[in-house]
């Protein structure tokens, strides 16, 4: 199955300050979810509470996320970052607007966000697999087990519900 982020109507976020579009989630009430943020203006992150995060720049020059601990600096290329989501960082973009790609998890749900290297296979069999193209904002998603191989920029993402 092939999701295209511009057939998804985007859906404001929790706190208000930016748009989403849910590419793919186990139910209304989910566990695990997908999807792709436009990130427009500086401000913070929606609070998840018992919610695993993952994060990921695909379209843009990149993020400052300010977590208690410090800040993380993020840009398109960079390995996605695992956070928890009840920490609702500061964002501060880096020169205008970006797009990210999020993987939320929740009530038991395990999953992984990865840089895929083209020509290299990933061969982590979760019993859910996608991979995110950032040339065509595309997931395609129920990939099949065994090893895959990437043949240019995209993000593996894993998920055992």
């Amino acid at each position: 199955m092939i999701v295209r982020a511009d057939e998804v109507a985007p859906q404001p976020w929790r706190n208000g300050n930016g748009l989403t579009r849910e590419l793919r989630a186990d139910a209304p009430a989910w566990r695990w979810r997908v999807s792709l943020a436009d990130i427009a203006a500086d401000g913070p992150f929606s609070a998840y509470p018992g919610v695993q995060r993952w994060f990921a720049v695909v379209d843009g020059a990149g993020v400052e996320l300010q977590f208690a601990c410090g800040a993380r600096t993020l840009r398109c290329g960079d390995a996605p970052l695992a956070f928890d989501g009840a920490a609702a960082p500061a964002c501060r973009l880096l020169a205008g607007a970006t797009r990210d790609l999020n993987l939320m998890l929740r009530g038991g749900a395990r999953g992984t966000m990865q840089r895929a290297v083209p020509g290299q296979p990933w061969a982590e069999d979760w019993p859910l697999r996608g991979r995110f193209d950032p040339v065509g904002m595309e997931l395609h998603w129920g990939l099949p087990t065994g090893p895959l191989t990437a043949d240019g920029e995209s993000l593996w993402i894993g998920v055992a519900p």
